[in-house]
């Protein structure tokens, strides 16, 4: 990946065209032989149950109400889909963490994510939603060595970057990027706020390189 994407240093350009402005809703999977044909691209968004990865989604698409937003740890309960046009996909992966649902159900949502990160090969990418006041937990670490070991690209956004004042976000940001370069290299991580809209071009530049958008596609028709 580019070290502009990295880093930040993206600048916003109001000639682009948002292309996930145009997601729409697919379909809700809960066992892998539900999931659409593998052919179309997807990009995966997982994370921590309440770590804002609906809120996340719902930003970067500027679309408020694309995926249910709840204060509950472990709403999400399927894979769902959300087509940007007939060759790329978003998908939104069940929260993990969650601690008030029967342990049956957690190793089904375990085993189901497990599963679809190893074995689907059409899945280009993972941005993995972390809080930044909790950044890299056990649930996290376990995620990133299953990316590894696949070689899937993982991009992380420190989500609710907005509960720090810049400084101290800026600290977590470096520390985090220390322990990824050392265990997991290779793995990107950015700052992102929903609230005050932090980093959304920085992770848009991301998926723009997975999702294999050309400049010529972002431009606005006029």
């Amino acid at each position: 990946m580019s070290n502009n994407l990295a880093s930040g240093t993206i600048k916003q350009n109001h000639s682009e065209f948002n292309p996930y402005r145009q997601a729409t809703f697919l379909l809700s999977v809960n066992k892998l032989v539900q999931l659409p044909s593998d052919e179309a691209i997807e990009v995966a968004f997982a994370g921590r149950s309440n770590a804002g990865k609906s809120s996340a989604i719902n930003t970067i698409s500027n679309i408020k109400s694309l995926c249910r937003t709840s204060k509950t740890p472990g709403r999400t309960q399927m894979i769902n889909y959300f087509s940007i046009d007939p060759h790329r996909h978003l998908v939104d992966l069940p929260g993990y963490g969650y601690a008030k649902v029967p342990l049956q159900v957690k190793n089904h949502w375990q085993n189901l994510l497990q599963r679809y990160l190893v074995e689907r090969s059409s899945l280009k990418g993972l941005i993995l939603i972390m809080d930044v006041r909790r950044p890299l937990t056990d649930y996290d670490v376990q995620m990133l060595d299953w990316c590894h070991q696949s070689k899937m690209p993982t991009h992380i956004l420190l989500t609710k970057a907005d509960k720090f004042k810049r400084g101290a976000a800026q600290n977590i940001l470096l520390k985090t990027r220390q322990t990824l370069k050392k265990y997991y290299p290779g793995t990107t991580v950015q700052l992102f706020s929903s609230l005050n809209k932090t980093g959304i071009d920085e992770v848009k530049g991301v998926l723009n390189e997975w999702f294999n958008f050309s400049v010529q596609d972002l431009q606005i028709n006029e």
